[in-house]
């Protein structure tokens, strides 16, 4: 849209330049306006030009051919969730033709804070710039004191929601939930977990398992990874006792048969996932993340209003879809006024959550 606003202005000068009704013409005493006519042969490759300018204005007018670029910071290491979800809006803006050329940056670290920091300094009033973030980084900026928070960027729209899984390598003598549970009752800090940034969801949700089944979740032995693909290595690699985090960051390897998957966090069991929930298995415990985009700070409503429809086509498109069906994503799409409110009721929720298990005083 603001590729378009601008190119409408820009193809108008262009075409008011060359039209060949005002070619000028150097004369003595001033120079003088004549018609592709006056012109002799010349006046047909004048309206030969005169229709490709023509054509190339309505080119840029339809908006596709001039689409709006856009940078979007993945404020973690490639791999997780965030990095995916940036990498799969980049497919989707491209291959639907809303955006010309998609960029993806990560600044990993502290949970998305750092990301979040540099965002904030160093895209201001630019409306091509785009940062992903959701639960972890609300969470991250709690348990960090974060200076930098949600309120210094322009929140565009909740994106996705992904419950949590809990596995374990194959080899492990961890056979399912209560297999777990056994363990971590018997010796809380025995049992390590393994999942992405401190105080976020995948941290949440261990500390409310061990509430859940009467261990103090202040004990918890919880290792944090700045992405998801270093809690997968570690993971793998059996450093950790047991990952847990989005299904989708673990579901190629439950596919292979490298992991073993113990339970999900949702409410009900995921179609298609061959486990139980933590419910089921005796876990009084039901959390999803999610995951939001948003806009640099300082827009102005017009823009604020451009990006937000771009961000509205991606997620109604057919190659957003696709995305979230491969990825177990849930579509819980919700953007503008609707989105900033509930926005601020996550972060308040959040803060009482990690209260309640002593993430934050």
């Amino acid at each position: 849209m603001r590729a378009e606003r601008l190119m409408r202005g820009r193809g108008r000068q262009s075409v008011r330049r060359l039209l060949p009704e005002h070619r000028p013409v150097d004369k003595p005493g001033g120079t003088t306006l004549i018609s592709p006519q006056a012109a002799g042969d010349g006046g047909g490759i004048m309206r030969k030009l005169l229709f490709a300018i023509v054509g190339i204005a309505g080119m840029a007018l339809s908006g596709q051919a001039f689409a709006a670029d856009y940078k979007i910071v993945a404020p973690a290491a490639p791999g997780g969730g965030w990095d995916q979800t940036a990498r799969s809006m980049q497919t989707a803006l491209q291959d639907e033709k809303i955006s010309g050329n998609v960029q993806v940056m990560n600044v990993p670290g502290a949970g998305g804070t750092i990301g979040l920091a540099q965002f904030v300094n160093q895209a201001s009033g630019d409306p091509s710039q785009l940062i992903v973030g959701g639960y972890v980084m609300v969470g991250a900026i709690l348990t960090n004191n974060s200076p930098v928070t949600l309120d210094q960027v322009t929140p565009i729209a909740r994106l996705t929601g992904e419950y949590e899984a809990i596995v374990v390598p194959a080899a492990s003598d961890i056979k399912d939930m209560a297999g777990l549970v056994e363990k971590l009752k018997a010796d809380p800090g025995s049992v390590s977990w393994g999942g992405g940034s401190a105080g976020g969801t995948d941290h949440i949700a261990a500390a409310l398992i061990a509430k859940a089944v009467g261990v103090d979740p202040t004990k918890v032995n919880y290792i944090a990874f700045s992405g998801g693909g270093e809690a997968l290595a570690a993971i793998l690699g059996g450093q950790v006792t047991a990952g847990i985090s989005g299904y989708g960051e673990f579901a190629s390897q439950v596919q292979a048969g490298t992991l073993r998957l113990l339970a999900v966090s949702s409410d009900v069991k995921i179609p298609g996932v061959d486990a139980p929930t933590l419910k089921e298995s005796g876990v009084d415990v039901s959390i999803q993340n999610w995951r939001m985009v948003a806009a640099a700070p300082g827009l102005s409503p017009e823009q604020t209003a451009a990006v937000t429809a771009d961000i509205d086509k991606m997620v109604k498109s057919a190659t957003w879809q696709k995305a979230l069906a491969d990825k177990g994503w849930a579509d819980t799409y919700l953007a503008g006024d609707d989105f900033r409110a509930q926005l601020a009721k996550d972060v308040e929720a959040t803060s009482s959550i990690l209260k309640d298990i002593g993430l934050v005083k």
